[in-house]
Order: C-alpha cells, then sequence, then structure tokens
C-alpha cells in the first residue's frame, strides 16, 4: 500500500494508545517541529464516539524536547480544534513524546466546531450549541491530509498537490 504524500515528515510510527494530555510532535518539511496536545480520545465528529480531540500550537523547535507549558496552552493555537482519528500516530506524523495531565485553564471551557452540513454549531460530543464560541473549528473527521493541508496553510507552507 502506498501512502499518500504529505508535507509532514514521518517521525515514529506507533499503534500505542494515548492519553489525554499527551503531548506530540510533527515535523514539516521546513525542518521545523510543531507540537500537539491529545484532548479527548473519545470525541465524537458526527460518527459516533471514539474521535481523538486534538490541539496544534503556534510555537515551533528546531528539536522534538517537550516545550514549556506556557506554549501548551489553548491561548497558542495554530488552529482551531481538530477531530481526527489514530491514522496521523500509526502511519507516524504524529510522534507522542510525552505524558501530561492538563491542569487548570489548559483546555477551552467550550469546544466548538461549525457542521457546514447542517448549518449549526456542535461541541465534541455532538451535542448542539446556541451560538458558536470561538475558536471554532471544522465538525468532521479530519485525516492526516486535512491535517498537513490545514498546517501547512497556517505556516505558509505550500501544500502538497492532491493527485500525490
Amino acid at each position: 500500500m502506498t501512502q499518500m504524500q504529505t508535507n509532514m515528515r514521518i517521525l515514529n510510527p506507533s499503534r500505542k494508545k494515548n492519553r489525554p494530555g499527551s503531548v506530540f510532535a510533527l515535523q514539516m518539511p521546513d525542518g521545523l517541529f510543531s507540537f500537539g496536545r491529545l484532548v479527548n480520545t473519545d470525541a465524537n465528529a458526527g460518527f459516533g464516539p471514539g474521535a481523538q480531540l486534538i490541539y496544534l500550537f503556534k510555537d515551533r523547535s528546531e528539536s522534538k524536547n517537550v516545550p514549556p507549558r506556557s506554549q501548551l496552552r489553548y491561548e497558542r493555537l495554530l488552529l482551531p480544534p481538530l477531530m481526527t482519528n489514530r491514522l496521523p500516530w500509526s502511519r507516524g506524523y504524529f510522534e507522542t513524546i510525552a505524558e501530561m495531565p492538563f491542569e487548570d485553564g489548559e483546555i477551552l471551557k467550550q469546544h466548538c466546531f461549525y457542521s457546514r452540513t447542517f448549518n449549526k454549531y456542535f461541541d465534541e460530543h455532538a451535542d448542539e450549541l446556541p451560538q458558536p464560541s470561538e475558536p471554532v473549528g471544522m465538525y468532521g473527521l479530519g485525516s492526516y491530509r486535512t491535517i498537513d493541508d490545514a498546517v501547512s496553510k497556517a505556516l505558509g507552507i505550500p501544500l502538497v498537490p492532491e493527485n500525490t
């Protein structure tokens, strides 16, 4: 099976079950590492529970060392929260580098996702919200390829053509 080409580099594939609070790294073609955090392993992206709710942060580094906690707070998000499956880890695009239980103030009080299909807002449990709450992510399950495109756009890195 051939993997789709991405800007994210393959680091260390793992099938290990992650826990909320897990810090992970990803590496883009400029060689710098970006970091994320697993918030919830049982989110509902519209297809039932089991989605991985993640945060991806602005701060980047030349090393894969765990960044300071101050750089792993929701105020430092590169993108709105995302929901995905386990493929970014099992294919090696995300590498868990630390297990850090969350502390007070590190998670948004309300997660909000917009559904184009229903023209409504939902939380990570598929409960409808009466109004949006910033930051607003897209409701649904993002693949490693859609995450790659979103991170690339946010960092100003050219997208990988779709036919590769």
